[in-house]
């Protein structure tokens, strides 16, 4: 169809949702929210040893990329101008930590999902470089206890154990980042020229950022033995990082980044003290909005950056009541024990069964979260 002819919706907004489980790229109207069209694309899990929990960052990436074309097509199937895509924004897991190489754009390892618990023999060992052993000691700064959940964690796991990391590092051509950053540096040229940064949400993650200054702390990286040189830039969760260099939208500025959790807040539109949300995906999220001052939990509960909307607004702050397992039950059920080929099942057979007869499921495959922060816990059912 002619350019002529094509609807013209006045100015839309394209979202990238990059999941643990799945990757969608969605349009609306920015005017009035409507989902004019989407695409999204199921993404692998690999579990090399027990505990370990992986993807592929350029699997991630193609998702993306095909999400985005996908989506794109669909949208000139519709006779809607994709020229009218005037801003994009990217949502995604948190804490999943990825190392490239600048100079070439690959990847240096597999990313090592939140999920992921090889780092106990990690945590141990720094816990013993801290008084009394206690895992809260950063809390202050980071508003996160010591724990396998974390980026710092993993990233100082794969400088103890891959070779070729550590070689990259000491010849200046290794960069490390969360799944946003990894993929804002490639949607904006990646080795050449793509813009290596973070949103304060993201960077809130990583035990490497204070929250109360909104910088990396020094003394933090000193104490995980990080180089700040692979750090990427801290930015608010909402200006313009770049604008993409390949595909239907090339020219498209992203501008806005937020942790999948955050950005549900947002979405939800919590803005006000007190308000909050509960996420169920691959695992379960509750966010209470605190305002403009972190809160620190005495009861195991993490203080994050909810978002800043804009370099110049003030950061607002969340407790979070974190949950490591939830709608992944369902992809072991589907995957593993093979009792349903689909998802949609779940709901029928819970339907059918009507109750749970007293038989009860703690779903603990990745250790539990708040408020125990217990890596070692193993899922466990029983009958009262």
């Amino acid at each position: 169809m002619a350019a002529s002819t094509r609807l013209v919706l006045g100015p839309l907004v394209g979202a990238i949702d990059q999941g643990t489980g799945s990757t969608r790229f969605l349009v609306f109207n920015a005017k009035t929210a409507e989902l004019l069209s989407h695409h999204q694309v199921e993404i692998k899990q690999k579990f090399p040893k027990e505990g370990w929990v992986e993807q592929d960052p350029r699997e991630i990436l193609q998702s993306v990329y095909e999400c985005v074309e996908k989506t794109c097509e669909k949208l000139t199937q519709l006779s809607i101008d994709i020229t009218n895509i005037k801003a994009i924004g990217v949502s995604n897991q948190r804490e999943t930590t990825v190392v490239w190489d600048k100079t070439t754009g690959e990847p240096l390892y597999n990313a090592i999902v939140w999920l992921d618990l090889r780092t106990q023999s990690t945590v141990e060992r720094l816990l013993k470089k801290i008084p009394g052993r206690n895992k809260n000691f950063f809390k202050g700064r980071t508003g996160l206890p010591l724990s396998t959940y974390f980026s710092a964690v993993k990233l100082r796991w794969l400088l103890d154990n891959v070779e070729e990391i550590r070689h990259a590092v000491a010849e200046g051509r290794a960069m490390f980042g969360t799944v946003d950053s990894w993929i804002i540096w490639s949607l904006t040229g990646g080795k050449n020229g793509g813009v290596h940064c973070t949103d304060v949400t993201n960077a809130s993650r990583t035990m490497l950022f204070n929250i109360n200054s909104l910088e990396w702390d020094i003394e933090l990286c000193q104490f995980f033995d990080v180089p700040m040189s692979l750090l990427p830039k801290v930015r608010s969760s909402s200006e313009i990082y770049g604008l993409m260099k390949s595909g239907a939208l090339t020219g498209v500025p992203i501008s806005g980044c937020l942790g999948d959790q955050s950005a549900a807040l947002v979405g939800q539109m919590c803005f006000q003290d007190g308000q909050a949300k509960n996420t169920y995906g691959t695992g379960c999220f509750l966010l209470c909005n605190t305002g403009s001052k972190p809160v620190v939990s005495d009861h195991g509960l993490l203080t994050t950056v909810a978002y800043q909307l804009g370099r110049d607004k003030p950061a607002c702050y969340a407790l979070e009541g974190s949950v490591a397992i939830a709608g992944a039950v369902v992809r072991w059920l589907r995957d593993n024990l093979g009792i349903v080929k689909t998802t949609e099942e779940v709901e029928k057979l819970a339907a059918e069964a009507g109750t749970s007869y007293g038989c009860y499921f703690v779903p603990a495959f990745s250790g539990l979260y708040a408020p125990y922060w217990e890596p070692s816990a193993r899922g466990y059912g029983y009958i009262f």
